[in-house]
């Protein structure tokens, strides 16, 4: 017997497209918690939630007029439903922002507005950043991967490629050797542990401030400036915060604006007078695509961990 789904449609305020809003919160192209199916903003978006009302699928597609169409299966198939203005940025207003430099004026006028999104899923997006750390991206996602499709659970619907996290619960249960055969390094597997004892707490950070979100996720241990930064953009929606300490962005904000690259202290110096929209001017230079060019060859994952 097929399951029963809901369905919602909105209309977006703002003309930012749903593919521009949610792909940054895949983790990689196997991301078996997000799949993508079609081409362009009429791409179909498939997410597998854990929500406060248990595991859900949200699929989310857009027609040319703007029109939002929305379907949820699973117990937290409203909760799914509901979140989606806020998923799209609904929340976020950039009405304060002025990107009066030159290149960032050039910039929002050839790539348009930047608008952030959130998921009002703290562990969601704390999770993955963990296993970022100071890893390659490959490695991460390779990691990230792995243990969604042993640990997690198919989502619900109709979509037989798509999984949810783990839970916090299940998360608390694997043996540290398991966490090696992702692989995900002791460091970065308590650091996912030790949040996972205090989830609960941990997802009633949303609707704080920026300052106090971060002030509560860095005094859990290896949880820092830069993953909290990436779990109050996803989660929180918070357009300023800045990833500090990520090896990327302070290098190609600099190119964007002087022609070199930077590091983090010339990087907050320059974006000090945007506050409260400092990510707002990173997520421009991104969309504009004015990011340094990479050259070389990528680095290499590790190969000392147990597969």
């Amino acid at each position: 017997m097929e399951e029963r789904s809901l369905t919602r449609e909105w209309r977006l305020p703002h003309p930012v497209g749903v593919g521009r809003l949610l792909l940054g919160r895949r983790r990689g192209a196997g991301d078996p918690t997000y799949r993508v199916e079609g081409v362009g903003e009429r791409a179909r978006h498939w997410r597998g939630l854990v929500t406060p009302d248990g595991p859900a699928t949200l699929v989310l597609h857009q027609e040319p007029d703007g029109t939002v169409h929305g379907e949820a299966w699973g117990p937290g198939a409203r909760w799914a439903l509901d979140s989606v203005p806020g998923l799209l940025g609904q929340y976020d207003d950039p009405s304060g922002f002025a990107p009066d430099h030159p290149v960032l004026a050039e910039a929002a006028r050839t790539a348009g507005e930047v608008r952030f999104g959130r998921s009002g899923l703290v562990m969601e997006a704390l999770v993955p950043a963990v296993i970022e750390q100071r890893v390659t991206g490959q490695e991460a996602f390779a990691g990230f991967r792995r243990l969604v499709q042993r640990y997690g659970d198919r989502a619900p619907g109709p979509h037989e490629r798509l999984f949810v996290q783990p839970t916090a619960e299940r998360l608390r249960r694997i043996p540290s050797w398991e966490w090696l055969r992702l692989p995900v390094d002791p460091a970065r597997s308590r650091a996912v542990l030790t949040a996972a004892r205090v989830a609960d707490s941990i997802e009633r950070t949303v609707g704080l401030s920026g300052d106090e979100v971060e002030r509560r996720l860095t005094t859990l241990p290896g949880i820092g400036v830069w993953t909290a930064a990436e779990v109050r953009q996803r989660a929180h929606g918070d357009p300023d915060a800045v990833s500090f300490g990520d090896y990327h962005v302070a290098k190609d904000v600099g190119w964007a604006i002087e022609g070199r690259p930077w590091d983090d202290e010339e990087l907050a110096a320059f974006l000090e007078p945007f506050r409260p929209h400092r990510n707002r001017v990173v997520g421009l230079v991104y969309l504009a695509r004015l990011r340094r060019p990479r050259r070389g060859p990528r680095m290499a994952p590790r190969t000392h961990l147990p597969r």
